[in-house]
């Protein structure tokens, strides 16, 4: 029963955020893909390769913005921050009017989550702490990755497959039995280091949809 108290003190606080409110409700409807033809799919898989060398030279980031988590009847939106070292990150999720939410630290010594009533709680996997505490399926894990436009480690979350839009950027990447769509970028510049600006994420009733305002650390 306490469980169930924490999580529901949790999802009211964020549910009060009517910024994406919308969001936690209604699906988005997938995108149209373009039909490419060999030689720009051709281009398309090098740019790629090339924004992945870029971007694996850059092991500090973060960025804000807002988001919304759904899963199943459960939801929940608010203000996102995430801040990336290496294999090692941080992800906090806050309402804007109460500041109330959760901060998840992952590291190489395993997972904490912060925030929530009864104190901080501790695991080995983050995803699944978060989901204990929260009763949210977050794919944390690969979410390094995803929000960069990036597959995650095909050794741990299995093959990758990307779909490419009309601007030969990435518009869809399916892994793990997640679809996840790239619906803008924010121009790569002189780095070469294009990066999404609006990430909907979904697998089932989970599903996770993000808003970046700003790429500290990691745009052009």
């Amino acid at each position: 029963m306490r469980t169930v108290a924490v999580v529901a003190r949790v999802l009211s606080a964020l549910a009060c955020v009517a910024l994406l409110a919308a969001c936690a409700t209604r699906p988005p409807s997938a995108p149209a893909l373009p039909a490419l033809g060999a030689a720009e799919l051709a281009r398309a898989e090098a740019m790629q390769a090339d924004r992945a060398r870029a971007l694996a030279a850059v092991t500090v980031w973060g960025f804000t913005g807002r988001a919304s988590i759904t899963s199943g009847d459960r939801g929940g939106s608010g203000r996102i921050e995430w801040r990336q070292r290496g294999g090692s990150f941080e992800v906090a999720l806050a309402a804007p009017v109460t500041r109330q939410g959760w901060r998840l630290s992952v590291d190489a010594g395993g997972a904490r989550v912060e925030g929530l009533e009864g104190g901080p709680r501790t695991g080995p996997d983050g995803q699944q702490l978060l989901y204990e505490a929260t009763g949210l399926e977050v794919p944390v894990g690969a979410l390094g990755a995803w929000l960069r436009g990036l597959p995650a480690d095909e050794a741990i979350y299995g093959p990758a497959h990307l779909d490419f839009g009309a601007d030969l950027l990435p518009a869809r990447l399916r892994q793990a039995g997640w679809n996840i769509d790239f619906r803008g970028w924010l121009e790569a510049g002189d780095s070469g280091r294009a990066l999404p600006l609006r990430i909907d994420a979904r697998r089932g009733d989970a599903g996770v949809r993000l808003v970046v305002d700003d790429w500290g650390g990691a745009g052009p």
